[in-house]
């Protein structure tokens, strides 16, 4: 007789859980609390659909924070793996400029939802949408919708705490805690950072991005690209920090991050592009022979002081490692990703969670962090198709 599985959650993690458990030996259901599943899914597709990244996975690995809870599953199921069954199911793939991973162009985030789900289907895998988790019965058993379910085994892939319109709301947490599964409060991680600009500032730059800039704190390099707001400051040059920013916030209710508006050129080269140019105005200097951006400029004409910005030396480090002060982050709803939920410690190298046998917990809703950029969704997909080749092996 086949073994039940139910899966509580409709996200990319239950999708690959369900889609690599072995229909000979299991019957799968998955428990859905909105109308239709995978809606953060799409939602993170209106951004630019990163599937993936294309690195090579001992490079891949260390994206991750802790980089060694994720790395066996990350090794079991690769990005290469990933878009070998994408295509598979016929969702063919290409490498961006970026090395990032998206679907063939003209391919829309709901034609892939929708061909992942067909393949659910032919496997049998059933879906029940409008059934939430609400606790656990005396015997231990999960209860949707307040009734006990029959399962051999159950997984949890329950999401974080950001995006709550698409039902990602993390409203889980209080009763994982009550439980006495030892948890930690959602945080925000690749979001937004308040900072408290001059007005003039503001007024000429809200909404212009800092173009081919390498953003750095506690050591950590970034490059990429960040975008100035009225509050602060946005874009993956800066979300790929969110773990060295937390760090700095939670020690001292502060984050300072250091800004290189060239980091193609050495610090060198760029006192010496300044000292040797035959321009006459220092800003025509920037501007012409530094090739900086206007906000850049600005930064460092309304943030410098009048020695500073005519000091050569003064004015080249201060390219080369600009600093802003990070006062705190935007709202969890606000974030793409948090982290905290369940911690690691309260799971096995399984996913299996030490207090309750025989349930797990899968995707974001684990104690782990990633930048934008595809890792996100690839540790969610490793995390379903690793568990599911243990439980295939196991029973």
């Amino acid at each position: 007789m086949k073994k039940k599985v139910a899966i509580i959650g409709g996200g990319p993690a239950a999708f690959l859980l369900a889609a690599f458990l072995d229909a000979e030996k299991f019957t799968v259901t998955i428990y859905e609390k909105n109308k239709t599943s995978g809606r953060k899914f799409l939602v993170a597709g209106k951004g630019g659909f990163n599937l993936t990244h294309s690195e090579a996975v001992e490079q891949l690995i260390h994206r991750y924070t802790p980089d060694d809870f994720l790395a066996s599953a990350l090794c079991h199921f690769s990005n290469t793996d990933f878009r070998n069954w994408l295509d598979q199911i016929g969702i063919p793939t290409y490498i961006g400029s970026s090395k990032r991973v998206y679907p063939k162009e003209g391919v829309k985030p709901i034609e892939v939802l929708n061909a992942i789900l067909k393949h659910l289907t032919e496997k049998d895998v059933v879906m029940k949408y409008e059934h939430t988790f609400s606790d656990w019965d005396h015997y231990g058993n999960a209860m949707i919708n307040n009734h006990s379910i029959a399962a051999d085994y159950t997984v949890f892939s329950l999401g974080g705490s950001s995006w709550k319109v698409t039902g990602s709301d993390g409203g889980w947490l209080d009763t994982f805690s009550k439980k006495g599964i030892h948890t930690k409060a959602f945080q925000a991680s690749n979001c937004g950072y308040h900072i408290n600009w001059k007005t003039n500032f503001i007024k000429k730059n809200e909404g212009i991005p800092l173009k081919n800039i390498a953003v750095s704190c506690n050591n950590v390099i970034q490059k990429g690209e960040a975008v100035i707001t009225t509050y602060g400051i946005e874009g993956n040059a800066i979300y790929g920090l969110s773990p060295q920013i937390r760090k700095q916030l939670q020690a001292n209710s502060s984050a300072t991050v250091y800004i290189d508006f060239k980091p193609s050129l050495t610090l060198e080269k760029v006192y010496s592009k300044i000292k040797l140019s035959t321009y006459r105005s220092t800003t025509d200097v920037l501007k012409k022979e530094l090739r900086l951006s206007a906000p850049a400029i600005d930064l460092l004409k309304m943030y410098l002081s009048k020695e500073s910005y005519l000091d050569t030396a003064l004015l080249a480090e201060n390219i080369k490692k600009f600093s802003l002060e990070i006062k705190s982050t935007t709202t969890l709803d606000e974030a793409i990703s948090t982290v905290g939920g369940i911690h690691l410690n309260a799971v096995s190298t399984n996913f299996e969670l030490k207090k309750l046998p025989h349930q797990f917990c899968i995707g974001e809703m684990l104690d782990w962090d990633a930048p934008t950029g595809g890792y996100l969704l690839q540790a969610c997909a490793s995390t379903g198709v690793f568990l599911a080749d243990y439980l295939n092996k196991a029973d």
